[in-house]
C-alpha cells in the first residue's frame, strides 16, 4: 500500500508542479491539460484549456499528484493539511526548507526541536503547507 498526496490548485498547477520538480529534485512523469483530453474537448470551457487535469511528480521521497480545480467552480483553497518531508541530515532538510520558503511564509522557523535535530514549517508561494524534519530523531 502507498499513500500519495493529491493537491488542487487554482489555475497554476503547471507552475507549481514545475517548481516542486526543481525543489524536490524529481521528474514530472505525466501532465495533461484539459485541451489534451480527447474525451473532454466538447466540455472544456473556452477559458480553461491550459488547466491541468492531472499531473504526477516522482521524486526520491515519493510521489506528488495534482490538478487545477474545476473551472467555473469556487476554489476552496488549501487548508487542514501539511505535506511532511523528512531528511536524514539537517543540511539537506535546511536546503529544501529554504527553497520552499522562498516567496512563501515561514510559520515556524527551522530550528532544533525535542523530537528531531531540526524542524520547520512554512506555506509556500502556492499555498501548500510543508513540515520539514532533518537529522536524527530524539524520541
Amino acid at each position: 500500500m502507498q499513500m500519495t498526496a493529491y493537491l488542487f490548485f487554482d489555475g497554476n498547477c503547471a507552475e507549481a508542479m514545475h517548481y516542486y520538480e526543481r525543489a524536490l529534485g524529481g521528474k514530472i512523469e505525466m501532465s495533461m491539460t484539459q485541451a489534451d483530453d480527447p474525451t473532454a474537448a466538447a466540455q472544456t470551457p473556452p477559458d480553461s484549456p491550459a488547466r491541468i487535469i492531472h499531473a504526477r511528480l516522482d521524486f526520491a521521497g515519493g510521489v506528488l499528484m495534482a490538478s487545477d480545480w474545476m473551472a467555473g467552480h469556487a476554489y476552496p483553497g488549501m487548508s487542514g493539511f501539511a505535506l511532511s518531508l523528512a531528511y536524514t541530515t539537517v543540511a539537506d532538510a535546511k536546503k529544501i526548507f529554504d527553497v520552499l520558503a522562498d516567496g512563501g511564509t515561514v510559520t515556524m522557523p527551522f530550528e532544533e526541536t525535542f523530537w528531531v535535530e531540526a524542524f520547520g514549517m512554512l506555506t509556500d508561494r502556492f499555498g501548500t503547507r510543508w513540515m520539514v524534519n532533518g537529522g536524527k530523531a530524539k524520541v
